[in-house]
């Protein structure tokens, strides 16, 4: 599979329609055929081989299936679509629409646009969406009918407990040590000649392109922008409301091509091109300069927080408190600092901190205050102080310390377990065949 295909698989992702792939020799004779029915519904050679591939295009599978798990995957999805029949389990257009939106706005970000995505696909856009609408509507049928069988299942203290207490040895989980930790960041001032001296080379740099050098050249060469400068300053499509603001307004008042001037954001001062706007997204190229803060800024800056510092170690205030009321790092002041807040909860793995932010840790004692450090956060210096609230060594699962995480894969095995039943339950009711090639599957044992 070259490049491109591969590309263009991991984006379409599991929504990826199977009835859109016929093998066809060169002279166009089909080699399709039905591997197996369920209940009279067909499931066809091309519609294995596009799931099948699917998975192999995926690089971060740690264990690919082999083509009878897949296969078997199938009948199980068809007897799901099947019994959401009978109960008259339907899915709105209006959220199909969504997912084919989202879907295809994540397939375009990868493929770039849909005159490319033609190319790929070798059909027209329209028939496309209407089969990758029909394969969604699939995908999220199946989903209800689960949800139907197990969505609301519960499970109470004493299962929790008899799951844990029957797990072999070898198979009680390990959780790798955890911080809970805060922090509270206030940037030095930038005095108003270094702003002036950032935005007139930005000015000179501008000048220089409509002279006839490169963009993406001077990007490389000036951009601090060290993720976009490789790239010639370019970043990619964007969807309306997802970069700053202040950037997103100077870069869609622009006709492509067109440069602006200097903008200002929170990571700096930058000149934009716009390379092209499409209906919700566009895509841009910059040069971001930013301006230093003076040595006797950032020296304030540490005072002032170490004078917050001593109220909190005075108990005046709590560190949250604190951080909610003076931090100016917005992605964690409404949080009270948060520093290791993930989809798991406040802990997070010492392993993913960054290393900087983990050598300071690595010295402190629950409940300690560091003095005063010097950061750089979005590009800019920064004085902060973080708070280590708590610390949990890595360590063999217990259930007194860890029942949350314990309750939550009891609840995903008794989940998995009533619907394996309910699958077995329901194949034994349902009539499947198996062209005798995939006999060896054992699918219907």
């Amino acid at each position: 599979m070259n490049t491109a295909s591969k590309i263009l698989w991991i984006a379409i992702g599991v929504f990826f329609t199977q009835h859109t792939l016929m093998a066809q020799t060169p002279q166009g004779r089909l080699l399709d055929k039905v591997i197996a029915s369920v209940d009279d519904q067909p499931i066809l050679q091309s519609e294995l081989d596009a799931e099948y591939q699917l998975y192999q295009a995926q690089d971060n599978a740690s264990k690919k299936p082999t083509k009878c798990q897949v296969l078997e995957n199938m009948v199980i999805n068809k007897i799901l679509l099947a019994n959401a029949a009978k109960k008259e389990i339907n899915v709105k257009n209006g959220e199909v629409d969504r997912y084919l939106k989202y879907r295809m706005q994540a397939i375009l970000e990868e493929v770039g646009t849909e005159a490319r995505l033609e190319q790929y696909i070798r059909k027209p856009i329209h028939v496309f969406k209407e089969e990758l609408r029909k394969s969604i509507r699939e995908q999220l049928t199946i989903e209800k009918m689960r949800d139907s069988i197990i969505g609301n299942i519960t499970i109470s203290p004493i299962e929790v407990q008899s799951y844990f207490d029957q797990l072999p040895a070898s198979d009680v989980p390990f959780f790798p040590a955890t911080v809970e930790a805060y922090q509270l960041v206030l940037f030095p001032s930038i005095e108003e000649q270094e702003k002036k001296l950032v935005i007139e080379n930005l000015a000179s740099l501008k000048t220089r392109i409509q002279a006839g050098e490169s963009f993406a050249v001077l990007a490389r060469q000036y951009s601090e922008d060290i993720g976009s400068a490789s790239n010639g300053g370019e970043l990619g499509f964007w969807r309306i409301g997802e970069l700053d603001s202040s950037y997103e307004k100077a870069a869609l008042a622009l006709n492509p091509g067109e440069i602006s001037e200097p903008v200002e954001t929170r990571f700096g001062f930058h000149i934009i091109q716009l390379i092209e706007k499409q209906k919700d997204k566009y895509n841009t190229r910059h040069i971001l300069l930013k301006p230093l803060a003076a040595k006797v800024s950032i020296e304030e800056a540490i005072e002032r927080i170490n004078n917050i510092r001593t109220s909190i170690l005075e108990k005046q205030v709590t560190f949250e408190k604190a951080a909610m009321s003076y931090s100016q790092d917005i992605a964690t002041a409404h949080q009270g600092g948060l520093l290791t807040g993930n989809s798991e909860g406040v802990q997070m793995p010492v392993d993913k901190l960054p290393s900087d932010v983990f050598f300071i840790l690595d010295k402190m004692a629950p409940g300690d205050v560091s003095r005063p450090i010097v950061f750089t956060i979005d590009g800019k210096q920064a004085a902060c102080i973080i708070y280590l609230k708590e610390r949990i060594a890595s360590h063999q699962a217990n259930f007194g310390q860890d029942y949350e995480k314990i309750h939550k894969l009891a609840l995903a095995y008794k989940k998995q377990r009533i619907l394996n039943e309910w699958i077995e339950a329901a194949k034994a009711k349902a009539i499947i065949q198996l062209e005798p090639s995939y006999e060896t599957c054992h699918i219907l044992k």
